[in-house]
């Protein structure tokens, strides 16, 4: 594949982002190295806390980038994505600069005249010295390759999408008193959404997609592990189990990798090394958010334990 930058083979890759923490399966391998092979963007996708920007955050471990963060949400513009003025730098200048202002000014016979001496000087104070870049402007200006990471893009309002379309086909973005701004590295870049609402296909058409669920009992575990040392196997084979469980109810919030690793956690802080009714009943709040849910699986607990199941 003439062209392309070398890249880490998939095997190495997957070894790195273990390395980083992040126990990833074949495909989030894979997509994930065609993402870095092809220089695509990265839409990934799926329910809040299952992974997707610690992705983000262990691939830039695993490639040695820096990661540059965008956080995403309603009425977010360029102005906080990619760049804005350094006015109050702008006024001060001027101020110092007042004499050569009226130097430039001087002769001028009409107010015409005179402000399109000053005009021709506007120039100066619209600069990369006035510059303030943002995330996306910081990922293209990189003097080093990045991982770019535009987190919750859903949160964002459409019209954002419609805005990053350029940065993310032709790795550009244009700065009307500046004029474009090409990539010095392509960034690799993660778009994450929980699907608080659907993105659009101009942006789905530019990205490589990748959708991640809640992991099997068996890979839970592992990610217990991982995380929470001293956890044991049998108890972390109880709560990946319980949690599977949990998940197939029809609740308002199901409990995410992230409050799997709390409860863990507290578990192992209340001196448990197995769960039990009156464990379990304690904790909840750990693991479910909302009172309705906890209403609907307190009087459960019995039975959910007692048909613990060995994982798979």
């Amino acid at each position: 594949m003439a062209g392309l930058p070398s890249a880490l083979t998939r095997p190495e890759l997957e070894a790195a982002l273990a390395r980083s923490s992040y126990l990833a399966d074949a495909k989030t391998t894979l997509v994930l190295w065609l993402a870095q092979r092809l220089e695509r963007p990265l839409l990934v996708e799926g329910p809040a806390g299952v992974g997707k920007t610690d992705l983000a955050r262990a691939a830039a471990e695993a490639l040695g980038r820096p990661l540059i963060r965008l956080q995403c949400y309603e009425g977010l513009d360029e102005s906080k994505a990619l760049y804005e003025w350094d006015y109050a730098k702008q006024v001060l200048y001027t101020q110092l600069l007042r004499e050569a202002v009226g130097a430039e000014t001087a002769g001028s016979k009409t107010l015409a005249e005179a402000v399109e001496r000053v005009a021709r000087a506007d120039v100066a104070f619209f600069g990369p010295s006035f510059l303030i870049a943002r995330p996306l402007l910081q990922a293209l200006t990189s003097d080093v390759p990045v991982v770019l990471l535009v987190d919750e893009v859903d949160r964002a309002d459409p019209e954002f999408e419609a805005f990053l379309l350029e940065i993310l086909a032709e790795q550009q973005a244009s700065i009307p008193e500046i004029g474009t701004v090409k990539a010095k590295h392509p960034p690799l870049v993660f778009l994450t959404s929980n699907g608080a609402r659907d993105m659009t296909d101009a942006l789905r058409r530019r990205c490589l997609h990748l959708f991640l669920d809640y992991p099997p009992p068996s890979r839970e575990i592992q990610i217990l592990e991982l995380h929470v040392p001293g956890i044991g196997a049998a108890l972390a084979a109880e709560l990946a189990e319980f949690m599977r469980k949990i998940r197939a109810m029809e609740l308002r919030k199901l409990p995410s990798i992230s409050e799997s690793l709390d409860w863990a956690r507290a578990l192992l802080a209340l001196g448990r090394s197995a769960l039990d009714r009156e464990t379990v009943e304690a904790t909840l709040g750990v693991i479910l958010k909302y009172e309705e849910d906890r209403a609907k699986v307190e009087p459960k607990t019995a039975a959910l334990l007692a048909t613990q199941s060995p994982p798979k």
